[in-house]
């Protein structure tokens, strides 16, 4: 196990077919966001390759795999945690390499959530109960179950932001409920899903129960795995376009389909909020991660008694952040996760001034004078006096920005913050009991937090509504969407 962020790692991330390692003709560049050089070469998926996979989970899953009890089950997801805890510093070393992300934030969030997501699984899956009910009918008594049957094989497709959590949070309830699974990260970040195959080799997990492609989404690997008539099931985390586009690809099959899309989250500060936790909140909802989590607010709404003095503390908790290299001491927030996706937040910037916004603070591109210069860097930007229909209070942006206004009721700002194509996530900042109870359940979004943000129970429903997607998962609810679920009724002699 390595001990250093800057850990060695694999110089050519290849396939994971039926148990073995499998290289392809063609590669692509894995490159850094920090500056701008090659991390690696990953070989590009075709679709016999693809086609290979799904037909090693499908021998995998109607054998041995399907017919195990849930505690063996459970006692693999938890091998495969304990094999991510092993080499711990090389998982840090392969998301801070991709992502750009703080070496802290890898350490206590990324890797962390990885492992527990396994373990959560695992323990959940060992210890569920069934359901049973004793009915009465005009032919007797009645006794009825529910059993669970894996689904098959399932496709699993996982974004760039938070790599090995989002892929973790997907393959971890897959195999629990008896599944086998072709998985393909993101073409942007996939090292960590190639050490997570790593394990699964050196555990010995049986052969084609997991199975890794790697390559890029339309007319390639994605799609193909999207479309392929072997597959039972997809989940897909990622934009919202390409969650609509996988909707028509697996419509003629009528495939089990849960989707965690884009959101355009709201943040919600009463005047009679803890100030200070107030504003610690948003700077963390707004740039955790440099902007790019699916749960960022990049609304935020202040109570017009406090709304001056709210945006100057903000500005000035935003300008201490320091942008960087994840390697350096002190580093809060490193770059986008390429060139390309700079370029379109940089767009949003200058959309912005166009629209009529306020800069406040950022706005542009840092200088650093150094490798940096050719990385995908942008300054951590907070803008005032858009109008709700704004572009750039309408879009997602999936950048360090948020838009600031001010507010003058509870009815006002539930109205403003449900005005919105998505719905995926909100927090509520107030000290009033009452109000937190009576404002949250008329927010149109899938998770509220009141005076928090990002706190999960793993147990609890997770997932959007409208373009945030649908379905749920976490907990038995991903328990029901990776099982078929049968009722069998029984008449009592």
């Amino acid at each position: 196990m390595k001990s250093n962020a800057q850990a060695e790692l694999p110089q050519r991330l290849r396939h994971f077919i039926d148990g073995e390692f499998v290289d392809s003709a063609h590669t692509f560049a894995n490159v850094s966001p920090v500056d701008g050089r090659e991390l690696s070469r990953v070989v590009e998926a075709d679709a016999a390759s693809v086609d290979a996979a799904v037909k090693a989970a499908r021998r995998a899953q109607q054998g041995p795999w399907r017919s195990l009890s849930a505690p063996e089950r459970a006692a693999w997801l938890h091998r495969i945690a304990d094999g991510i805890e092993a080499r711990f510093d090389d998982f840090v070393a392969a998301e801070v390499a991709d992502t750009g992300r703080p070496v802290a934030q890898a350490r206590s969030l990324d890797i962390a959530r990885g492992i527990a997501n396994f373990r959560t699984f695992a323990d959940l899956v060992g210890t569920a109960h069934g359901e049973f009910f004793e009915t009465s009918t005009a032919d007797g008594q009645m006794l009825n179950y529910v059993t669970r049957k894996p689904l098959g094989v399932v496709g699993v497709i996982s974004p760039w932001n938070l790599p090995l959590l989002l892929f973790t949070w997907k393959v971890a309830p897959a195999l629990a409920m008896g599944n086998c699974v072709v998985a393909k990260p993101s073409e942007e970040t996939p090292t960590s899903a190639t050490l997570l195959a790593e394990v699964m080799r050196d555990i010995g997990l049986p052969r084609g129960v997991f199975n890794l492609i790697h390559g890029h989404g339309a007319n390639a690997a994605g799609e193909w795995l999207t479309r392929h008539p072997g597959i039972d099931a997809i989940t897909f985390t990622g934009e919202s376009k390409t969650g609509s586009a996988i909707m028509k690809a697996v419509a003629d099959g009528v495939k089990n389909v849960s989707f965690e899309l884009g959101g355009k989250n709201a943040a919600v500060v009463f005047a009679d909020a803890d100030f200070d936790a107030a504003v610690q909140g948003v700077l963390r909802s707004s740039f955790t991660n440099a902007g790019q989590v699916c749960l960022c607010s990049e609304r935020v709404y202040v109570e017009r008694p406090i709304f001056d003095r709210f945006v100057a503390a903000l500005k000035d908790k935003t300008q201490a952040l320091v942008v960087g290299s994840p390697y350096e001491a002190g580093t809060t927030t490193g770059p986008m996760i390429s060139k390309g996706h700079r370029e379109k937040v940089l767009g949003y910037y200058e959309l912005a001034v166009a629209e009529g916004a306020t800069v406040v603070t950022g706005g542009g591109v840092p200088k650093f004078g150094n490798a940096r210069d050719d990385g995908a860097f942008v300054q951590p930007t907070i803008w005032t006096g858009l109008p709700d229909d704004a572009r750039c209070v309408t879009e997602e942006i999936f950048g360090p920005v948020c838009h600031i206004a001010p507010f003058d009721s509870e009815d006002e700002v539930v109205r403003r913050v449900n005005n919105s194509a998505y719905g995926l996530a909100a927090s509520i900042w107030t000290t009033n009991l009452s109000r937190a109870h009576r404002v949250a359940p008329r927010i149109e979004t899938g998770i509220v937090w009141v005076n928090a943000w990002f706190v999960r129970d793993l147990r609890t429903p997770f997932g959007g509504a409208k373009l945030s997607g649908f379905g749920r998962e976490g907990g038995r609810h991903s328990m029901d969407f990776y099982s078929e679920l049968t009722n069998v009724c029984v008449k009592v002699a």
